[in-house]
């Protein structure tokens, strides 16, 4: 099971309940079939920007909208990305089981000129740019992310 499911995981049980404690979590997520380690997820705890309050872990405030804040694009195609095919003015991008929408939202806060929108299913992204050479000017750019 992939760091993406696991994190968002994390998120469902903070905000469903009460967590006093790591080992707690540690022991919801096991229940899950996530077997982690205290440092793993402490790691996760500190990249998902946890804070611990009286009342337990909660998904820190300042986003009025509660969201959490999507990790950098950089990092999540470098993760999860698996192969980018264009398509005239179309890139197919494969990535890995259930981490296409998070990766397309990435790319699409990013805001970056060569992209009109994303479509994210589950392990494919349709992107779609406003010409050709945007796609092929998109499609290096993410493809020298992987490296």
């Amino acid at each position: 099971m992939s760091k993406l499911s696991r994190q968002n995981l994390i998120l469902e049980l903070v905000q469903k309940e009460s967590i006093a404690n790591q080992e707690q979590l540690r022991k919801l997520l096991v229940r899950q079939a996530f077997n982690v380690t205290q440092a793993t997820l402490s790691r996760d705890i500190h990249e998902l920007g946890l804070v611990k309050t009286a009342d337990g872990y909660a998904v820190a405030q300042g986003d009025p909208q509660g969201e959490v804040a999507l990790p950098p694009a950089m990092r999540l195609v470098r993760e999860f990305v698996t192969e980018v095919r264009e398509a005239q003015n179309l890139l197919v991008i494969r990535t890995a089981a259930g981490s296409a929408q998070p990766v397309a939202a990435a790319l699409d806060a990013e805001g970056w000129p060569e992209i009109v929108g994303t479509v994210g299913g589950d392990d494919t992204i349709l992107v779609i740019a406003p010409n050709r050479r945007s796609a092929h000017k998109l499609a290096f750019r993410i493809k020298g992310m992987l490296s």
